[in-house]
């Protein structure tokens, strides 16, 4: 069997599986090399210390496999809101990235690949195979756009002029010849508007993201306390950030997508911001079973809704707040002491006072007198929230 009958079959057998689209990359050293070692000196991927590990497989995909890899099969799955899906209007569900609102990617991705990976080794005998669902040392983008996937554009998000950046990608390495798919042009051209809309600054410059800016490091893959600073910058995102995407051109009319379990379920979806904060243990394990969500960590994720409550300076979130500083939990306790300070008013102050009092964490401390300084401060004109403990 000849490179393009190989590439045919793989590309076929992917469609059959269920991706969306499939395309194959000859496997040599990395082109973007040079910019990761640069990005990683630069500290740019802030506390997600794994991506600087096993570097040299980044930089030459061919050590992925022992044997030699020699091409890639790179995968797309569309995730954009399905067709028909009701839009979503609770407190919490707008500012939660689209990807991680159905089912945990690495799964409905992964079991898809497993079979492909069966498939491969069924058709060709001896075959090396490894599959990557976002799980290995792999510049995913970089070999998806050799594979005529998509061109990287200025929001360092994979772009096709057809289906958008709403899509998620995967691999099958392979120590089979095959031969490689036709890389697009640049999509971007002269437009900036992902850098312009960006809440945080985050694009630094065309194709480089600083991952310490970004909202979805800080709401996904950071742990513990989010520095002040970086707080107000968050807004009301709960779990990552789709601005980039949302102002992108190329998403201005893409197809919905047709894979319902990475639709929204009910009960998720009937959650909000003070559900959140207030979620149990026994209550997360059972209504994020199975999402990527699960990423952020309970504690994470109430970290969040309490941000996203300052940040919304609602009245009605006086009251879970007031609760959350009872929360056994320091970080969730310091994150509604410093919203309270955000939403001001006798109540809050009267509850920051009482939390102070009985508080023994020093860093927590620290937070409530911060929140007391910032109430103290604040605009005495603003009608203030009623006060729940009255």
């Amino acid at each position: 069997m000849d490179a393009a009958e190989t590439t045919r079959r793989l590309c076929a057998w992917a469609l059959e599986e269920g991706f969306d689209r499939a395309g194959v990359a000859r496997l040599e050293p990395a082109t973007g090399g040079g910019a990761l070692l640069r990005w990683l000196s630069r500290g740019e991927h802030a506390g997600m210390g794994y991506l600087a590990r096993r570097v040299e497989a980044r930089l030459d995909p061919r050590r992925i496999l022992a044997a030699g890899a020699r091409s890639v099969l790179c995968v797309a799955l569309d995730y954009h809101p399905l067709d028909g899906e009701p839009p979503v209007e609770g407190d919490l569900w707008p500012r939660v990235a689209r990807y991680a609102r159905g089912d945990d990617y690495h799964d409905v991705m992964g079991h898809r690949l497993e079979r492909l990976e069966t498939r491969v080794a069924e058709a060709f005998p001896g075959a090396g195979t490894r599959r990557y669902v976002d799980t290995g040392p792999v510049l995913e983008r970089e070999l998806a756009a050799k594979a005529g996937l998509g061109a990287v554009g200025k929001n360092t998000n994979l772009l096709d002029p057809e289906r958008g950046s709403w899509f998620l990608l995967g691999e099958i390495f392979l120590t089979l010849d095959a031969a490689p798919g036709t890389p697009l042009t640049d999509l971007c051209g002269t437009c900036t508007r992902c850098l312009d809309a960006c809440p945080t600054d985050a694009l630094v410059e065309p194709y480089r993201l600083d991952a310490g800016r970004c909202i979805s490091y800080w709401t996904i893959e950071h742990r513990g306390s989010i520095p002040a600073s970086m707080r107000p910058e968050i807004e009301d995102w709960v779990f990552g950030c789709d601005v980039c995407q949302e102002v992108c051109p190329v998403n201005e009319s893409v197809t919905p997508a047709r894979h319902p379990e990475l639709g929204l379920p009910s009960e998720r979806a009937a959650l909000d911001l003070t559900d959140l904060l207030s979620l149990g243990r026994d209550d997360y394990v059972r209504i994020f079973r199975g999402s990527p969500m699960k990423r952020a960590k309970l504690e994470g994720l109430r970290r969040n809704a309490a941000v996203a409550m300052g940040n919304r300076g609602e009245a009605r979130y006086l009251e879970p707040l007031c609760r959350g500083l009872e929360d056994a939990d320091g970080v969730v306790r310091s994150h509604c002491a410093w919203a309270l300070g955000r939403l001001g008013g006798p109540a809050a102050r009267r509850a920051l006072e009482r939390a102070l009092a009985a508080e023994g964490e020093p860093e927590v401390r620290a937070e409530l007198r911060r929140a007391l300084a910032a109430e103290t401060d604040r605009d005495r004109d603003k009608t203030p929230p009623s006060d729940p403990f009255a």
